[in-house]
């Protein structure tokens, strides 16, 4: 005897429901965990940026100014804002030299001081000249200078190209 494969009314509104079910839950569910999950997926943002120092008017020949900048990281849920020091020297109408105010020795931020014309570290007495050598202290090179690709003058405005890490 041949058997119908005959579907009864309750069991096709079953199958009609669970199928729709399916297809709604997985309209709303696929976004939702994809939007919970992509900020841990994401790389770390701004490990490389242009930053502008300040018109080149502002700055005094022969004067080192400090100038100071705030970076935010975004790493997945976590939001970082560090802040940053440089020294812009103008040596000319239309030249700088960008010096990074943090000691190479253990990090410390160094402070320009007029009167012995050096910058100095307040962490180990270390100094360095207004060229950015070394001048007497702990620390193992100069400080960390900004030149060549890594500093420019765009429309009469100085920037860096600043890379974190």
């Amino acid at each position: 005897m041949a058997r119908s494969h005959h579907i009864g009314r309750r069991d096709f509104i079953k199958l009609v429901t669970a199928a729709v079910g399916s297809f709604i839950a997985a309209g709303i569910g696929i976004p939702a965990i994809g939007y919970l999950i992509h900020p841990a997926l994401k790389t770390g943002q701004g490990k490389e940026a242009w930053i502008p120092l300040g018109p080149l008017e502002n700055f005094e020949i022969g004067k080192p100014t400090l100038v100071n900048f705030t970076r935010t990281r975004v790493n997945g849920w976590e939001r970082t804002s560090n802040s940053y020091g440089v020294y812009v020297v103008r040596t000319s109408a239309d030249e700088v030299v960008v010096f990074s105010n943090v000691c190479t020795h253990l990090g410390c931020r160094v402070n320009w001081k007029e009167e012995i014309g050096a910058y100095v570290c307040p962490c180990h007495d270390a100094e360095f000249a207004a060229d950015g050598s070394i001048v007497r202290g702990p620390q193992p090179r100069p400080l960390d200078r900004y030149e060549g690709e890594a500093l420019r003058i765009q429309d009469g405005i100085v920037e860096i190209l600043f890379t974190e890490g």
